[in-house]
């Protein structure tokens, strides 16, 4: 009896029919392909019938975290629980009992909602997504004739509201949503990407210049916050002091967007016209290694920003594998355009090479041809493998290090474009090319993130768009000007950050760029301090910063310079080295014993790189800064002391502590946050550059992936400062 109702069953699944089957013969049978329905209304028929009907799912039954069924091959992760008979691994929602959702068990046993998997078979996937078996029997979904308007039997997921950051296919009101994204991929590219959308009208006139406001009025953005420590106040008329350390400090202003109870930032359309509108490249890595949980989580993380840019921010994404494809022009993000975007995105299947260099080769060339420009531009490359197409291996004909290469000169800090958009690189899983993401990273200005944990990709891409989303100051300089007749500049210490210093070593500058709202940056000026019995004080340097508004357009000069002075006494005492000057001096020092640990690992050396590491951390446990409980100085000890971890033998270095020790000194060298292995948390120790935007962005991702962020972290973000702040 109970086989002639399974073979009903599989014919049913053919005609497009969900059927009820009463739980308890379930429980008694096991076949190898069938729809289980467990309805939670006394009225459910006991016996399978052609014109049973599944109820709709609920919004509160149905809140993916995951892209739609068209991403094959969504396994759980570490944040979901593992059980994958009480949990869909497309969705990854509960498959319990009595929540009115359709489950098809697959012959491999691996079990899912039917509506889910029904949508994945729909977009040619017929293998599963979890164990990667072929099927001989599969779901099928199609409209009824005899329905109104050709609904299908099998109503599709009512997805709720809120739920409008994960990626999922929404009908276009003009288009087929199928038909559109397949003529995406179908249609021939134009030769020149000026078929950009036009910009917001309101962006085109200049508004008030903001940055000329009281700083003190509320809602005001203000000015750049400039302070000066030289690394003692006094120093005997009768000595001189070579390579005396003067530490320039600059703060951004904060965002003027709207905060809530908890302070922090509000990200909606409503604030647009408090910050500079972004235009953003995605770069994807859609080759036949990213096929699964990689995929699948790449379209949640883009579902997530796409979610977050307002209407005056446009988007284009590019996806690469063996070549590369732009699948839309530059298009503002409004209602219109974030279903477009979403449903490209949702298209992505995965096959071929990896063929890094055509995706930032296209992606660069559709910067140069656009014809609007929003005043803010950055490219996203995200990528798990290596390019086997422009970079060559060992014994090839170039050199495994000539990574610029892979960079168009039209987005190098170099190119003499005049271009400033950065590179912001994501290395995905353990077989990326660290190296090469670094170097491209490094060469157009951006920043290179390690994402170990699959998991974190949606946090990371957070981090980075919380920052693109607040920048409030552009082309920044600091100007140096020696202010006695005899002093000297030596050096100015600042990183990956361009410096000058004239012939006569008078004058120098330091090329910040852009910084987001509330960033910070430290940078060491050394100078040679003469002899003068003639002074009581004397005038070390006068800095000066101008930058841009980003909003207005105009260039912004801070009026009064900010001048460095030292006293000049016939007896001094003990000199008291300034706090602020020995952290900073702790960092360069930690940085410095970063770079040398790697040079050592890469030429075979891991012995002497943990050497080296270790050597710096006991050298930084000493200073004046550690020993007063300096949270920055335990911060870079703890970071030495994982990087130690990770040089401990070669298999490890080569799948993880490569990317984790490179993706450090992106974070430092810029002074700017990066992922490095699991974490983008601000509680970490190693998130000291993390700005109050990218960790409210951080943590609104988190929040939106469990439902309610952990109390434990959200506390420790609001009690523990992500930077100690100079006084």
């Amino acid at each position: 009896m109970m086989g002639s109702k399974w073979r009903k069953a599989k014919l049913a699944l053919g005609l497009n029919m969900c059927l009820y089957v009463p739980h308890q013969k379930l429980e008694d049978s096991s076949p190898s392909s069938s729809i289980k329905h467990h309805p939670d209304t006394a009225n459910v028929p006991s016996r399978f019938s052609s014109d049973a009907v599944p109820l709709s799912p609920s919004p509160n039954d149905c809140r993916p975290t995951t892209p739609t069924p068209s991403s094959s091959g969504l396994r759980l992760s570490k944040s979901v629980p593992k059980s994958s008979k009480k949990t869909c691994s497309i969705c990854l929602t509960s498959m319990e009992l009595g929540q009115g959702h359709a489950i098809f068990t697959a012959e491999c046993s691996h079990s899912f909602h039917f509506h889910c998997i029904a949508s994945n078979v729909k977009h040619g996937n017929q293998i599963c997504p979890v164990c990667r078996a072929k099927w001989k029997e599969i779901p099928f979904q199609r409209p009824a004739s005899h329905l109104p308007n050709g609904k299908s039997r099998i109503n599709p997921a009512d997805w709720p509201r809120d739920d409008a950051w994960a990626v999922r296919s929404l009908p276009s009101p003009r288009l087929d949503s199928t038909r559109h994204v397949s003529s995406l991929f179908q249609a021939s590219e134009p030769g020149t990407f000026d078929d950009d959308e036009v910009l917001d009208q309101q962006q085109e006139n200049p508004q008030q210049n903001v940055f000329e406001k009281d700083a003190s009025t509320n809602n005001s953005i203000g000015a750049i916050e400039v302070k000066t420590y030289p690394e003692v106040s006094a120093v005997p008329r009768a000595n001189s002091h070579n390579n005396f350390a003067i530490l320039i400090h600059l703060k951004a202003p904060h965002s003027s967007g709207g905060l809530n109870s908890r302070n922090q930032t509000i990200f909606s359309p409503s604030t647009q016209n408090s910050r500079a509108p972004v235009d953003l490249v995605t770069v994807l890595d859609v080759s036949g290694s990213m096929a699964g949980t990689k995929l699948a989580l790449l379209k949640r993380a883009m579902g997530f920003v796409i979610q977050h840019l307002g209407p005056s921010d446009r988007l284009s994404v590019i996806a690469f594998s063996s070549t590369a494809r732009r699948l839309f022009p530059l298009r503002r993000m409004t209602e219109t355009g974030r279903q477009e975007a979403l449903q490209a995105v949702n298209s992505l299947t995965s096959n071929g090479g990896t063929n890094i260099a055509e995706g930032l080769r296209k992606g660069a060339k559709l910067i140069v041809d656009r014809k609007w420009k929003n005043p803010v531009g950055s490219i996203i490359l995200l990528s798990d493998g290596q390019d086997t197409y422009t970079v060559s291996s060992p014994s090839g004909s170039h050199s495994r290090t000539d990574y610029k290469s892979l960079i168009p000169p039209s987005i190098q800090r170099n190119g003499g474009t005049g271009l400033r958009v950065p590179v912001h690189t994501f290395g995905f899983g353990a077989d990326h090319d660290a190296a090469s993401m670094h170097s491209i990273s490094e060469i157009s200005g951006g920043t290179f993130s390690f994402i170990e944990a699959e998991g974190v990709i949606q946090d990371a891409f957070a981090q980075c768009i919380g920052g693109l989303l607040s920048v409030v100051v552009q082309e920044a300089c600091v100007k140096l000007e020696c202010a006695h007749p005899n002093l000297l500049i030596n050096s100015i210490k600042a990183g990956s950050y361009r410096t000058s210093v004239m012939a006569d070593a008078k004058a120098g500058s330091i090329d910040v760029g852009d910084l987001y709202a509330e960033e910070e940056r430290d940078f060491l000026v050394t100078v040679n301090v003469p002899v003068d019995e003639s002074c009581d004080e004397m005038s070390l340097l006068k800095v000066r910063c101008i930058y841009r508004d980003p909003i207005s357009k105009e260039m912004v000069s801070l009026e009064e310079d900010n001048e460095v002075k030292i006293q000049r006494a016939t007896v001094i005492g003990q000199p008291i080295v300034s706090m602020e000057v020995d952290r900073q001096r702790n960092r360069l020092r930690a940085a410095e014993a970063m770079a040398e640990a790697r040079a050592a690992a890469e030429h075979g050396d891991l012995t002497g790189a943990v050497s080296l590491l270790e050597s710096c951390r006991r050298a930084l446990s000493e200073t004046i800064s550690a020993r007063s409980g300096d949270r920055l100085c335990v911060a870079l000890c703890a970071e030495l002391k994982e990087m130690q971890e990770r040089m401990a033998n070669r298999r490890v270095y080569e799948s993880s502590g490569r990317a984790y020790v490179l993706s450090g000194l992106s974070s430092h060298s810029w002074q700017r946050a990066t992922a490095r292995g699991d974490s983008t948390d601000s509680t970490s120790l190693i998130q000291a550059y993390q700005t109050p935007t990218m960790t409210d962005m951080v943590t609104r991702s988190q929040t939106m992936f469990f439902g309610n962020p952990p109390q434990r972290k959200l506390r420790q973000a609001q009690s523990f400062p992500a930077r100690p702040h100079p006084r």
